[in-house]
């Protein structure tokens, strides 16, 4: 066949579909999303616009994780030692908005996220290497980078976990004090730990020689992460109090009323949370705009 210009256009656009694109950070953008495509283990990282409105302060009921989080990150950021961390526990709790809040109080001081899904996590090793090329091409660059993994979980046939462990603390070259790896998920050890592996090993009903190395497996990989942080149901009078609070914000008086609307709401929504809180606000915020407009 010749090789005619659709020829060359056509090779062109393969190739660029095949070849892995590569990735290079900007130090300007606070944070980046991991966009994955149809060719395996290609993609690209896609520059987010982070809502900054949500502020550490608008968390409440949380102090302790909050603190222990934004200690962590503080020594990361002055280039002491820090360690990966882990947020566990009930839904709605603010694990999610702890990094959004996180990134605001501290982009300034060169906090940077990167975003990568569960099914994306092949793309750790492509990501630190680009992280280590940053710091060859601008020393002075100052930032400090963290891979945010969103609703981590896996089941019993998923590798990805794997590469996870060798990002986390295993590979020759891991380096914490260049990028750290910040998870949540609602369920602790990440990996489902069955009922039937210990009665089959209580009941010796295994063939496995060792068939305590499978709980093992089950529990390695949250044990690489040396912060964990758990949270756990709110209570009544803080789930109010963020009520309170946005509804303050918006200028609106906290009453009577709006604590038997509230409390409502939860409990249609099977139970009391932050995003719980934050949801009725909107809602009753809205209504009230509603009202003064004469749509009611």
């Amino acid at each position: 066949l010749p090789f005619t210009p659709q020829l060359e256009d056509l090779l062109v656009q393969f190739l660029q579909q095949s070849l892995p694109n590569p990735i290079v950070l900007d130090p300007s953008v606070l944070a980046y999303r991991w966009q994955s495509n149809s060719a395996k283990n290609s993609g690209k990282l896609i520059a987010l616009k982070v809502d900054l409105r949500l502020t550490l302060d608008d968390l409440l009921g949380i102090d302790s994780q909050k603190a222990k989080l934004v200690q962590n990150t503080r020594q990361y950021l002055h280039g002491l030692p820090a360690n990966h961390v882990l947020m566990t526990g009930t839904r709605g709790a603010g694990k999610s908005s702890l990094i959004r809040a996180l990134l605001n109080a501290f982009k300034g001081e060169g906090l940077r996220i990167i975003e990568v899904a569960r099914d994306d996590l092949v793309m750790l090793e492509p990501i630190r290497q680009a992280i280590r090329e940053l710091g060859e091409r601008e020393p002075q660059h100052g930032c400090h980078y963290v891979v945010y993994c969103d609703d981590l979980a896996f089941n019993g046939q998923d590798e990805n976990y794997r590469t996870l462990k060798s990002v986390l603390d295993g590979a020759l070259d891991s380096e914490q004090d260049k990028l750290l790896v910040y998870a949540t998920s609602n369920r602790r050890h990440l990996l489902p730990q069955m009922m039937k592996d210990n009665v089959n090993i209580y009941d010796g009903q295994t063939d496995e020689v060792n068939p305590y190395e499978t709980i093992d497996e089950t529990v390695s990989l949250s044990d690489r992460f040396g912060v964990w942080l758990s949270f756990y149901p709110m209570p009544q009078p803080i789930y109010l109090q963020i009520v309170a609070h946005y509804l303050e914000q918006a200028g609106i008086h906290f009453d009577e009323t709006v604590t038997r609307e509230a409390l409502t709401w939860a409990s249609q929504r099977g139970g009391r949370s932050g995003r719980v809180a934050y949801q009725f606000s909107r809602h009753w915020v809205g209504l009230q705009a509603l009202q003064k407009l004469g749509c009611f």
